[in-house]
């Protein structure tokens, strides 16, 4: 049976992996909600106009359709507009979907929604909502509104592959200014593919869940990822370091990062856990987790390289160094 599905944010980061999902799924007619028509449209698919930050622009963009993937929303800025398209913009298009009746109705959260942690093994249900940024405030009263609408939220934690712009280039910034790697660190770290992330999204709107399965899920892979391991993979695959560079203490590191904001952020949020577990997941919605972190970055390296301007590795006698 054919299925209709309606993708937000369909060319930004995540949502071009959920709509790259639904293209290779076969039986399955899509709409796009888009500000602005694309500049090569697809025969094969629909596109209505749409604006978070107008919730007349909504009207009607639900009508027909068996699911909603709403992937789109705003990531910093100034707060109002984050309340507009965030908050008032997803309560909008929740209205829209009980309107036109739609089945399913999947929502891209984020873990932020926690606050800073530390968070260990933490399960759906187990942690309060405290967010601690007005991105994160207005993505949790997002979440109210899908859930009232009786949607699902997906809860990813850090988020890397092919159009990550903040994750893999934030630890590379991060190792940059500290000129080597952090001894000691014992921070656990949820983390889930791009690629991955997408086909769950297309799997929750699409699949009928075993039951038992509960509306808020964390999209994380089963294996956190130590912290000490996330960046030694990371200066491993770009060569960043000599393997003689001395590793640099706890202390040293945080004064390091003093003037570097960015790079304090990452610093503090790797050294301490952000460990997010859901085993429901992965059966209820019928879809494999595959490899963990250091299995598969090394599929996107060569992505991150030509956007960060780093080297080609070059193989010599069986190991791999930077030009």
């Amino acid at each position: 049976m054919t299925r209709r599905v309606l993708i937000t944010g369909s060319s930004g980061f995540i949502g071009g992996h959920v709509l790259r999902a639904a293209r290779t799924a076969g039986d399955v007619r899509l709409r796009l909600l888009l500000r602005t028509p694309p500049a090569t449209p697809d025969p094969d698919v629909e596109y209505v106009y749409g604006d978070l930050t107008d919730s007349a622009s909504l009207r009607g963009t639900c009508a027909d359709v068996d699911a909603v993937v709403h992937c789109a929303g705003l990531i910093g800025g100034d707060a109002e507009l984050l309340r507009q398209a965030n908050d008032l913009g997803t309560r909008a298009l929740a209205d829209e979907v009980r309107r036109a009746g739609v089945a399913r109705f999947v929502y891209l959260g984020t873990a932020a929604v926690h606050g800073r942690g530390p968070f260990r093994d933490a399960r759906p249900g187990e942690v309060p909502v405290a967010p601690a940024s007005e991105t994160s405030r207005t993505r949790a009263a997002a979440e109210e509104h899908v859930l009232v609408a009786g949607g699902t939220v997906l809860r990813p934690h850090l988020v890397h592959g092919k159009g990550d712009r903040w994750v893999i280039p934030g630890i590379l910034a991060l190792l940059r200014t500290l000129g080597g790697l952090p001894d000691g660190w014992a921070g656990l770290q949820s983390m889930i593919d791009v690629d991955t992330l997408g086909r769950v999204a297309f799997a929750a709107a699409t699949r009928e869940p075993e039951d038992g399965v509960g509306r808020i899920h964390y999209v994380t892979h089963p294996d956190p990822v130590p912290g000490e391991l996330l960046l030694s993979t990371v200066a491993e695959t770009f060569g960043l370091f000599a393997e003689d560079t001395p590793r640099i203490s706890a202390e040293t590191a945080r004064q390091r990062v003093l003037d570097h904001p960015a790079a304090r952020h990452h610093l503090g949020m790797l050294a301490v856990d952000h460990w997010f577990t859901d085993e429901s997941l992965w059966s209820g919605f019928g879809v494999e987790p595959g490899a963990g972190f250091a299995g598969r970055f090394p599929q996107y390296a060569d992505w991150y390289r030509g956007q960060a301007g780093l080297p080609a590795p070059v193989v010599t006698a069986g190991f791999e160094k930077t030009r």
